[in-house]
């Protein structure tokens, strides 16, 4: 499973970095961390997680820069912090229980790679779809970009595969 999870990490990965052409594959390379710590780092990814796993904008707030990107955002979702907090309430009122928990964090420079672990019950609404109790337990990785202890950009997948499943 470890493999699967590291494997998907890597695809995830490389296709967010820039391919200059289909003949020839040449990602940007960050190779110092520009003065950001490895300690700022993790802070500010757990800061997030903490807002993940609480649904508490003051973490939110403690996490993002006032210029945050969400570089993939679902479509429909408001930009920078705004959004973040919306779409943390409206998943809540689907799963009043949710429990986020960080099962790998990876610093590389100025980037954190966090693979999370989503659960709760689908005892709430989403959209017009009551909730019946379900388990619900997925997966996502997050990818954050993080300058002078804030993280400015995020790229982030979820299995939405798995958490639909669970919602029939």
């Amino acid at each position: 499973m470890f493999k699967k999870v590291l494997l998907l990490v890597s695809l995830s990965v490389m296709a967010l970095f820039h391919v200059a052409s289909a003949a020839s594959i040449s990602p940007e390379i960050y190779a110092d961390n520009q003065g950001v710590s490895a300690a700022q780092v993790k802070l500010a990814a757990m800061n997030y997680a903490n807002f993940w796993n609480t649904g508490e904008a003051k973490f939110a707030r403690l996490a993002l820069a006032k210029n945050f990107v969400d570089k993939t955002p679902p479509k429909g979702r408001k930009a920078g912090i705004e959004g973040v907090l919306a779409a943390s309430k409206a998943f809540r009122q689907a799963v009043p229980d949710l429990h986020v928990s960080v099962e790998h964090l990876l610093i590389t420079g100025k980037y954190a790679t966090v693979r999370y672990r989503f659960k709760g019950h689908f005892s709430g609404t989403l959209g017009e779809q009551q909730g019946h109790n379900q388990v619900i337990d997925f997966p996502a990785v997050d990818i954050y970009q993080v300058e002078n202890g804030k993280i400015i950009a995020n790229w982030h997948l979820e299995d939405y595969q798995t958490f639909f499943s669970q919602v029939k």
